[in-house]
Order: structure tokens, then C-alpha cells, then sequence
């Protein structure tokens, strides 16, 4: 099987090249994805032909065989959704702005990565020139672009194109006026050339904000349904997954009125929400406050793990602020792994920093970095007996719904500073139920981009800035916000289950080494492990 899952590796690779470098994977560091349609073809064939025989497979390794089909299943189902054509602004989804977000990023270690990132900057005119064809057809198909998210990825290129250095990594041996003269004669004219079509081809063409959801789109029910199935690894359908947000909101109303009783003297779960949207001393004073505080978190955090889990991973994890350029447009904060001599990165997003929410800091905190997705990628990396797929797989419902069980975790942990900061976990608490409601509001149901807003204003202490971000994340990303609650549950259902078979036996740290000892697994695999993990008495 590990053959197998090496061999589906090299798919993922040629996918998302740029990907692969910073996960490690080798043979992809030159590349840039070739999105036109042969390309896309070229990978659907060697993906659907490594699912038909893993599904054959007879192989014992039941656990890597249920990542390589929950893998392969996954690229198919995105290819066939085609979101590419249609996919503008979002900078962790949008093929174009992706690139010029994240290759900045790159840590260039030696004089073959320096190389390799020269001839990723000198196929940026035959990269966008693909996506562009691509899009065009797909514009000419009818698959096309909510006109807002077109306006706004022209606005992304705009920023671009006024940058003066825009890859500012050191260059050793003459590579640097290489860098430079490639950045004048083909990167810039390509990123003008794409701007230009967007802008006169797509902006202004594009679907309203009355109809921004794939259910608008020919068979976009369908594939959404899909993509549903895929960033949750459940068979739950779009509505019962609108109805499980619905029912998580109306069960946090207790905590929001025991909390807002002890931080504001309100016990009304409404009249909480909007002191918290409201109260201007519940902002940043400025961006540096904001990243001290998350550098506290983490460090609080990294103190207490050892008690909680039974390794601590190595490399260590710093904070930084999201990059100017992709600020605007950014989501509040994510994390980068580690790699190399690279520490895993966790980025908060300082753009408008007095209209963020000071109380979610330290669940944030929590959640991308120590020990939420930090701790998960650094373990995964770690595990060098397992095959690479395993150790790199990028499972949303895994990932995310580890790093939200995380957040509930460091309450346990006695993370928070305060009950603020915990009013700050309940807050974010809502906002991934929420997101339940919403994205299938949008996707499944016909939800306009204005009651996408209006509810999240209702029904969580989201800024307004943040509201306006998360609406086109979820319009630009359909599904993968899904995965947060839905992955959050079932790990701790998945606890619930030990505790009670394990009874006095239970050890948490055991628990949470079998949760990220496998590397990232879709969740009925991951219920597979916790099960026998359990039914082996516990010394």
C-alpha cells in the first residue's frame, strides 16, 4: 500500500506543486500547476485509475488504504466541481493570487532551491496564460465568477503590480539581478496581462450578489453536495448539516448568558453578542498589542502541553503578522507548517487592527498554533515510519476539527486568562456553527451574499470587516468551512467513547497521542483507530 500512496502522492504533487515544496514533497520544486484542461484531464485519469485499484486492494494496511481512496476521491471531486474557473480572490484557493501570496514565502535553502524558484518565476507567463484559456471557457460555459470577487481580485493585482519587490527572499551567486530581471520581463507582464482579463472579461460579467452560491451553476447542487461529503468525510447532506448549525447556535445561548453575566452583568445571549460587537474597548489599540498577545498564548500553551500530550513536537512555532499584500483579502489568521529551518508560522491579520475583536485572541491563538494546528502538522511530520502521504495529507475535517477541539481543550488546559477570553471561545463557537447554516445557506439553498451577512451579524460577534471577509471565504471555498464543527464532534464523540470503555484506565495524553499518531485521516478511519485503541486494556 505504500506503494500505492506514494505513486498518489506524486498526483497530489503535480496538482499543487507549490504545495508539495512546502510540505516537503520532492520532484514538484520547479513547477508551477498547469490548470487548462488537458492538464486537468492528464491528472483526473492517474487519480481515477489509483482509486479503482486501491478500492481492489487487499492490502492489511487498512488505514493507509482508506487515505489514498479518501484522498483520491477528494482531487476528483474538486476537479470535477471545476472550481478553478470560477475561483478569483480568495488567497488561499485562487490559483493565480495563491502563487503570488505564498512563493514570497518560500524558504530558499541552498543553491538547487534558489534554481528551482527561478524557473517557478519564469513559467508564470505559461501558468496564467492556462488559467486565463481556462477561465475564458469556463466564462463561455456559463460557469462564471460572482462579479464582486472579480473586482476584488483585480484589486489584489493592482497591489501586486505596485510593489516594488514583491519576492523578497536573499539571492546568493548573481541569482539576485536573475530574480529581478525575471520579475520585469515575465512575471509582471504576465500578473498585467491577467489583471487585464479579468478585469475587461470577467468583472462586470460576473454573477450578483443575489446569486453568489454553486447551486446557481449548472449541476452545482450536485457538486456541492459533493464537496460537502468531502471536506466533512461524512454522508451528511447539505441540509442536515444546515440543521446541525442551527441546532450547535441555539446550545451555546447558555454559556454566552453565564459568561455575559460575569464579564458585563447582561445574562441576555443577544444583548452579549452585541456588547461584544459594540464595546470599542474590546478592540486593538494597534498591531503590535495584538501580536503579543498571541505570542503569550502560544507560549502558555507550549508550557502546559507536556501534561497533556505525550510528545511536544520539536520544532517551534512563531507569530506573524499576515503580509501587507494579501492582508486585505486574507481570512483573520491561519497557519504555515514548519519546514527545513523554517518554524511553523501562525499569521494574524493586523489589516484594520483597531476593528478587530480583542476577546478571540487567545482561542485563535489556540486553535492555529499550540496546540491546535501546530501541534497536528508538526506530529504528522514526524512520523517517518508512516508513508508520505500520511504525514502531508491536508484532511479538513481532521485538521480543522482537531484545532477546534483545541480551543475547548485549553479551557481543560486552564489556557485562558480570563473569562473575556473564554466569552472569546464561545464567540468562536458560533461562528463555526455558523457556518453550517450559512455555507449551505448559500450552496444548497439559494442564500444571497446580504442574508449570508445579515445572519452572521445576528448570530455571531464577528467585526464587520470580519463578516465581509468570511462571506466571499465561503463563497470562494464552498464546503471546506463545513469541516470545522463537523470534524470537532466527532473527535469528541470519539473521547466520550474511550472514557467509557477505558473507564479509570482513560489517559488523555494516550488519547490525544492515537488521535495524532496516524497523521491527518478521514474520520470513519479515524473512529477505526480510537476503537482499537480502545479494546486493548491500557497498562
Amino acid at each position: 500500500m505504500t506503494s500505492l500512496a506514494d505513486e498518489f502522492l506524486d498526483v497530489l504533487a503535480a496538482w499543487s506543486p507549490l504545495e508539495a515544496t512546502f510540505n516537503g514533497i520532492a520532484g514538484h520544486d520547479a513547477e508551477l500547476p498547469d490548470p487548462s484542461e488537458a492538464g486537468h484531464e492528464r491528472l483526473h485519469a492517474r487519480a481515477a485509475g489509483i482509486l479503482a485499484r486501491a478500492r481492489a486492494s487487499a492490502d492489511p494496511d487498512r488505514v493507509t488504504l482508506g487515505v489514498v481512496v479518501q484522498q483520491a476521491e477528494a482531487l476528483l471531486t474538486e476537479m470535477d466541481a471545476r472550481l478553478v474557473e470560477f475561483t478569483l480572490a480568495a488567497p488561499l484557493a485562487a490559483a493565480a493570487i495563491s502563487h503570488l501570496a505564498f512563493l514570497p514565502q518560500l524558504d530558499l535553502a541552498g543553491d538547487q532551491a534558489e534554481e528551482d524558484f527561478l524557473a517557478r518565476l519564469a513559467a508564470f507567463p505559461a501558468f496564467l496564460a492556462a488559467l486565463t484559456g481556462r477561465q475564458r471557457a469556463g466564462l463561455r460555459a456559463g460557469r462564471v465568477p460572482v462579479d464582486r470577487m472579480a473586482h476584488k481580485a483585480v484589486a489584489y493585482l493592482d497591489r501586486f503590480l505596485t510593489q516594488e519587490t514583491p519576492f523578497r527572499q536573499p539571492l546568493t551567486a548573481g541569482r539576485g539581478a536573475r530574480r529581478d530581471a525575471l520579475v520585469a520581463e515575465a512575471v509582471r507582464p504576465a500578473v498585467a496581462r491577467y489583471r487585464e482579463f479579468v478585469a475587461t472579461e470577467l468583472a462586470g460579467h460576473g454573477r450578483s450578489d443575489d446569486e453568489p452560491g454553486l447551486v446557481r451553476l449548472e449541476d452545482g447542487g450536485a457538486h456541492y453536495a459533493a464537496l460537502a461529503r468531502m471536506h466533512t468525510t461524512t454522508e451528511h447532506t447539505p441540509e442536515e448539516l444546515h440543521q446541525l448549525g442551527l441546532d450547535a447556535l441555539a446550545g451555546l445561548e447558555a454559556e454566552y448568558a453565564e459568561l455575559g453575566g460575569r464579564v458585563f452583568g447582561l445574562t441576555d445571549p443577544a444583548e452579549v453578542r452585541r456588547r461584544l460587537r459594540t464595546d470599542e474597548s474590546l478592540r486593538w489599540r494597534d498591531a503590535e498589542e495584538m501580536l503579543e498577545t498571541a505570542r503569550a498564548a502560544v507560549a502558555r500553551a507550549t508550557a502546559a502541553a507536556p501534561g497533556w500530550f505525550p510528545d511536544v513536537p520539536a520544532a517551534g512555532c512563531v507569530v506573524k503578522a499576515v503580509p501587507a499584500a494579501e492582508a486585505p483579502v486574507a481570512v483573520a489568521a491561519y497557519y504555515m507548517p514548519a519546514a527545513g529551518s523554517r518554524p511553523g508560522t501562525y499569521f494574524t491579520n493586523t489589516h484594520e487592527v483597531h476593528t478587530r475583536d480583542r476577546f478571540i485572541a487567545e482561542t485563535v491563538a489556540f486553535h492555529e498554533a499550540v496546540p491546535g494546528h501546530h501541534f497536528a502538522e508538526s506530529v504528522a511530520q514526524s512520523l517517518t515510519s508512516l508513508p508520505q502521504l500520511r504525514r502531508v495529507a491536508q484532511i479538513t475535517a481532521f485538521s480543522e476539527g482537531w484545532a477546534l477541539y483545541t480551543e475547548r481543550l485549553a479551557d481543560e488546559m486552564g489556557l485562558f486568562s480570563g473569562d473575556l477570553m473564554r466569552l472569546g471561545m464561545v464567540a468562536e463557537d458560533s461562528v463555526r456553527a455558523a457556518r453550517l447554516v450559512v455555507d449551505t445557506g448559500l450552496h444548497a439553498l439559494g442564500w444571497t451574499r446580504p442574508q449570508c451577512v445579515a445572519f452572521l451579524r445576528t448570530h455571531t460577534v464577528l467585526s464587520e470587516v470580519e463578516v465581509q471577509a468570511e462571506t466571499d471565504r465561503y463563497i470562494e471555498q464552498p464546503g471546506q468551512a463545513l469541516a470545522y464543527l463537523t470534524g470537532r464532534l466527532e473527535i469528541q464523540r470519539l473521547r466520550r467513547f474511550a472514557e467509557a470503555r477505558l473507564g479509570d484506565a482513560f489517559d488523555i495524553r494516550a488519547f490525544h497521542g492515537v488521535v495524532l499518531g496516524g497523521g491527518q485521516l478521514p474520520l470513519k478511519v479515524l473512529a477505526g483507530v480510537v476503537r482499537s485503541w480502545a479494546a486493548v486494556p491500557q497498562v
